[in-house]
């Protein structure tokens, strides 16, 4: 026979008499039960009977009391012990229900009979003293036929007690035999029980080491399908099994080990692709609209749980204003001094809150969480201040995955990066459409302007071409630094004359040109005159010497009342060759007559 089934008919031969073992003892328990259960109701009614007999002995003494005093108080008295012996006659009567027998029942059932009696008598003697008949009363109750009848009534009792006490000992006798029977039952099964008990010891190594190799066995097929959730079982015994176990587990916790590095690696190869398609995104922004929308895109999925702004440094005014949030930060103003953040101070990332212990920035709201987290971090670019990023968790991201400080310092260089990039295209942008000598726009400007206007064509456009006047002279006479003033100078005036969306260019040379959309002809040559009239009266100095009148010609032109739209700035200028050619410093306005001249 196998070894297997050999152990498995032991475990339940002993099994089956484990079980018949208990079995012997819960019937020796259960006479056991019912010997003390006849014991307590025998006691029980004894109390009940006694306290029966002393009640009536004592209503009896109340009911007299109060047939001699007649007092409200002894008739009060009286009432509570009879409603105490009523109930507990009520109780008694229900004697039958626990199993007594029919002697006990009669001698009960005749004294509750006597005591129904007197109490009858007492409530006649009670009757006839409320009526005011004493003697009646007192004739009732101190009768010798009262007295015997509560004679009576007690030996009544006591024969029930007799009868009672009988029964109870009858009953505990044959408890007492049935309990022992069951008890030496018990004993003889526990004895064979033993006796195989040790006869199973022989095959202990089953537990030793049949099933330590099987759940040994289960673990390895489980570990080598990379399934790290079995755990090997925790053998202290110090043998080649224990040995094998402690194996498998070392074997188990490097495979955890290289599990947990392999998800940090994904993790962390996941966060940089995503700082990479931020970054491409961010450098692939024309305007500052479009960086805020990757912004506010991307970071609240790298900084995870976290709130945050974006200020970007406003130099004119020395502020920190916000162009953009996201999650709803709460603590943080919109709009703060550079000096009010330590970060921007230091010019290095500064945190606060939570378990970082260090001095808060100006800049938080007064009344803020201090167990709350924040993040400053600066954006700078050739170690000049751009902007910051602020961060703060938030108080239902207790859940949320804690990103490593690196990811978010990348975060912001990335940002700043991407800020100083667009500040340098519209750096390099407006340099290529300005002139470096007046500020004013340049021919290129000029042209992409000119496009829109005439492109929306909604209202008229006229044009204002201006020349100084003998610009030559002054360069041969005063040398060309002067001539440059001069420029300047006139620049700055028709940038003064730039109102009601007007726009200013230097055409060329000492030649500027003046767009104003929405004016008419008339309303054009009247700004002419007026910026030359202020041209004409500026005094420029220059080392030292005064350079004299400067003055200017003018030609207007206006679309659609003069000229087509694409012959707008040669119909201007020939305009302007009429004024220089009638003798300067002054302003012709173009007529339809130009207008086929130039065609």
């Amino acid at each position: 026979m196998r070894l297997a089934t050999i152990t498995n008919w032991a475990y339940g031969t002993t099994v089956a008499l484990a079980l018949l073992s208990g079995g012997t003892m819960l019937l020796a328990s259960q006479a056991q039960n019912e010997e003390r259960a006849a014991v307590a109701q025998r006691y029980a009614l004894d109390q009940a009977s006694s306290k029966v007999a002393m009640l009536e002995a004592s209503l009896s003494g109340r009911a007299r009391q109060f047939v001699v005093t007649g007092t409200a108080a002894d008739l009060a008295a009286y009432e509570r012990g009879r409603s105490e012996l009523r109930t507990i006659e009520h109780r008694i009567r229900r004697v039958q229900d626990v199993g007594a027998g029919p002697d006990e029942l009669q001698a009960l059932k005749d004294a509750l009979g006597v005591l129904d009696d007197l109490q009858d008598e007492q409530q006649a003697a009670v009757a006839a003293r409320l009526k005011g008949d004493k003697a009646t009363a007192v004739e009732i109750l101190f009768s010798p036929n009262y007295e015997q009848e509560l004679d009576r009534a007690n030996s009544l009792f006591e024969r029930f007690q007799y009868r009672l006490d009988q029964r109870t000992e009858t009953e505990v006798a044959g408890a007492t035999k049935v309990a022992r029977i069951w008890r030496t039952v018990s004993e003889v099964v526990l004895a064979i029980t033993a006796l195989l008990f040790l006869c199973v010891l022989f095959f202990i190594f089953k537990r030793r080491v049949l099933h330590p190799v099987v759940k040994l066995s289960d673990v390895v097929k489980r570990l080598a399908a990379q399934d790290y959730a079995a755990v090997p079982p925790n053998l202290e015994q110090i043998d080649e099994i224990g040995d094998m176990a402690q194996a498998i587990g070392i074997f188990r916790d490097n495979g955890l080990e290289r599990l947990r590095l392999e998800e940090e690696q994904n993790a962390d190869r996941n966060m940089r692709d995503l700082l990479s398609r931020m970054t491409q995104r961010m450098q692939a922004s024309d305007t500052l609209d479009d960086l805020k929308d990757v912004i506010e895109r991307f970071t609240p999925q790298i900084a995870l749980g976290y709130a945050g702004r974006l200020y970007i440094l406003d130099k004119p005014r020395q502020a920190m204003v916000e162009i953009c949030s996201w999650l709803d930060p709460v603590h943080s103003r919109t709009e703060f001094s550079p000096l009010s953040c330590w970060a921007l101070r230091r010019g290095l990332p500064h945190r606060t809150g939570g378990q970082n212990v260090d001095v808060p920035c100006d800049h938080l709201q007064a009344g803020g969480d201090d167990e709350a987290d924040f993040i400053c971090l600066p954006l700078t670019a050739q170690r000049e201040i751009l902007g910051l990023l602020y961060l703060e968790r938030r108080g239902d991201a207790q859940q949320a995955p804690t990103r490593s400080d690196v990811y978010l310092t990348m975060l912001a260089e990335n940002i700043g990066l991407a800020v100083a990039n667009l500040r340098l295209r519209d750096a390099l942008r407006e340099m290529a459409m300005a002139d470096p000598l007046t500020g004013l726009a340049n021919r290129r400007h000029l042209d992409a302007v000119l496009g829109l206007e005439l492109a929306a064509g909604e209202r008229p456009l006229s044009c204002l071409m201006m020349d100084v006047d003998h610009f030559k002279r002054i360069n041969d006479s005063f040398g060309h630094d002067a001539g440059d003033a001069v420029l300047r100078e006139v620049g700055a005036t028709l940038k003064g004359s730039s109102r009601e969306g007007a726009l200013a260019f230097r055409f060329g040379g000492e030649e500027f040109l003046l767009l104003l959309p929405g004016l008419s002809l008339d309303q054009a040559r009247e700004r002419a005159e007026e910026v030359r009239g202020r041209i004409a009266a500026m005094r420029i100095e220059h080392e030292g010497k005064d350079l004299g009148t400067i003055t200017a010609s003018f030609g207007v032109s206006s679309t659609p009342e003069v000229c087509g739209a694409d012959k707008l700035v040669q119909t201007a200028d020939a305009a302007l060759l009429r004024a220089k050619a009638a003798g300067r410093n002054r302003v012709v306005a173009a007529d339809r007559r130009q207008e086929h001249a130039v065609a």
